[in-house]
């Protein structure tokens, strides 16, 4: 029997172009479920809770709702708090307090220890709470679902902004044949990958994607790399992770930590900086370099639809799950079809999705370990929802009188 109570949500983590759309999501199916009284908001994480932070979202209207969905970034706020023992136990006080039953987290891998933990805790106090996790992260790294809503569309978005760096350095390769994307991603290639998914042709970029599963052997052979391909094709426009590392597991962009999180992620200084620099002062090349950064993480220019659906399903998923009495578990997407698209929405255990990560498969990473497969492609094209606008190139045919008219004065 589902005990009537409040249901609260956060949002956690790196904000993405969908995760409002999911928490539009919790709140419509929370706003029908007559197992729920208030609908309960938490600023800025499990932080808002601690500090009650609190905001009451039953009373948004349908019109704000609708402009949520597609609104970027984090309403709520995030945060990246780690909960300590005694923070466990407040919480705890305060889901008696306000008579929180369902409690829905909207974040990644960290979320989903977070939210296990509250579990575990709630459940050896013999609390009646049901905990579900909702996936965020444009990572794409969670395990146990095909992927994560947020990835689709800063997939997208990479995509269509490598196109046109491309189409930008091919234009001008005299002046600065090599340009260097950084794009976000931690420790897995998926982020990465996905900039190659609006090639049409082997003239388009990118010309090398630097993965994380297949680091250089060293800067030296970076470099070598990026130089082979400029005299190959006359310019190249390489992906490389802000994380890249060395096959011996050094961090190509500098050795010194800028930062550490609560959660022990290590953040270390960007390499595109230095890789432009030490082009121009070993290749002889000169080179530019682009850092969407998070404008690529949660911009709702180029937002997948596809992305925004699923998003907001996952979160009424989540409050059905909660309302049908289901606890300590993580929403999947789970892939019925590729052709055409087809997902259905699952759950599995949180604990199986805590402090974890899926890297990308060997088998959507090409033979030459700069590329991506037909694979690849299969899985991620339905996941950038619109088709791709097509580009062109001109035919490559000369005039006739080219070099043959009398030059007159």
């Amino acid at each position: 029997m589902v005990a009537r109570g409040n249901l609260l949500v956060g949002q956690s983590g790196g904000a993405t172009a969908v995760i409002n759309a999911s928490l539009v999501g919790v709140i419509g199916a929370a706003s029908s479920a007559p197992a729920i009284g208030s609908i309960v908001g938490m600023r800025h994480g499990i932080e808002g809770l601690l500090r009650e932070d609190l905001i009451d979202l039953g009373r948004q209207s349908a019109a704000t709702l609708a402009r949520l969905r597609h609104t970027p970034s984090a309403v709520l706020g995030t945060g990246r708090h780690k909960l300590g023992a005694d923070d466990l136990d407040r919480a705890l006080a305060l889901f008696r307090r306000h008579n929180i039953r369902s409690f829905i987290y909207i974040g990644g891998n960290d979320s989903a220890d977070t939210a296990h933990r509250l579990h575990e805790r709630a459940s050896v106090s013999g609390y009646d709470l049901r905990v579900i996790a909702v996936p965020k992260t444009i990572d794409n790294d969670l395990p146990h679902t095909d992927h994560c809503p947020g990835y689709g569309s800063i997939a997208r978005y990479l995509a269509l902004a490598t196109r046109d760096a491309g189409r930008d350095t091919e234009a001008s390769p005299q002046l600065y044949p090599v340009k260097v994307i950084e794009v976000m991603g931690r420790n897995a290639g998926w982020v990465a990958a996905a900039c190659a998914l609006a090639r049409e042709e082997g003239r388009d970029a990118p010309q090398l994607i630097f993965l994380p599963e297949r680091p250089p052997t060293s800067f030296a052979a970076l470099l070598d790399e990026i130089g082979a391909a400029v005299r190959e094709q006359g310019f190249c426009v390489a992906i490389v992770p802000e994380t890249l590392r060395d096959a011996a597991g050094r961090p190509l962009g500098g050795g010194e930590r800028g930062f550490v999180d609560a959660f022990g992620h290590a953040y270390h200084p960007g390499v595109a900086p230095l890789l432009a620099e030490r082009i121009k002062g070993e290749l002889g090349l000169r080179a530019r370099y682009d850092k969407p950064g998070t404008m690529a993480r949660m911009s709702i220019l180029a937002a997948s639809t596809t992305d925004l659906a699923e998003a907001e399903e996952a979160g009424r998923e989540a409050v059905r799950r909660a309302t049908a009495d289901e606890s300590d578990l993580m929403i999947t997407l789970d892939r019925v079809a590729d052709a055409p698209y087809r997902i259905t929405y699952g759950a599995v255990a949180l604990e199986r999705i805590a402090n974890t990560e899926r890297l990308l498969p060997d088998e959507y990473i090409g033979a030459d370990g700069r590329s991506i497969t037909d694979a690849f492609r299969r899985y991620a094209l339905p996941l950038l929802g619109d088709p791709l606008p097509p580009y062109a190139r001109l035919v490559e045919k000369a005039w006739p009188d080219a070099g043959n008219a009398a030059i007159e004065r």
